[in-house]
């Protein structure tokens, strides 16, 4: 004799089934129709972008802060600006000396140009009796033959202002 439990299991089982083929139809496009794939992204739009940071107890970030600080506001023409970083983070005696290299030479002490660079970096390049020494890299053009120059930067390890700048020697050839 035959009950009907299994009938009603068969039922549930088809009922289910369909629900589920009518969710999974209800998802897809009506026949004929397009979908817009999602936008491709440029590889220079999802490529990382390079960190950066720095303390304000580093001597070497403070002057990578000091020198991106003040190629901008050169760049920008903001003479005020610069005057206010060079205070801040230069000490006064490397401000008269450098007053008196820029009138000799006519171009800007901090720099050792007349115009403003495309880029810069900064590298340590040692320490010693209370000094950090570092390297800045200035980079004059961005078409196909750049050049570069280099500035020497000391700076106190008690104050963290830089004490001097000069013409870094040129990087030996390899």
């Amino acid at each position: 004799m035959r009950t009907s439990r299994p009938a009603r299991r068969r039922t549930a089982v088809i009922g289910t089934a369909a629900a589920a083929l009518l969710t999974v139809t209800a998802a897809l496009p009506a026949f004929g129709a397009t979908t817009t794939p999602p936008p491709v992204r440029p590889a220079a739009q999802t490529a990382a972008q390079p960190a950066r940071g720095g303390s304000p107890e580093s001597t070497v970030d403070r002057v990578a802060d000091f020198y991106g600080a003040y190629i901008d506001a050169v760049y920008d023409e903001d003479g005020t600006l610069a005057g206010q970083l060079r205070t801040h983070y230069l000490r006064a005696d490397l401000r008269k000396r450098l007053a008196s290299w820029e009138s000799k030479n006519h171009a800007d002490g901090v720099l050792r140009a007349q115009n403003v660079p495309v880029k810069w970096s900064v590298s340590y390049d040692g320490s010693g009796t209370g000094s950090t020494y570092t390297i800045v890299t200035l980079t004059w053009d961005s078409g196909s033959h750049p050049s570069t120059s280099r500035v020497a930067v000391r700076s106190s390890l008690e104050t963290r202002q830089i004490t001097d700048i000069k013409e870094a020697p040129a990087t030996p050839a390899r």
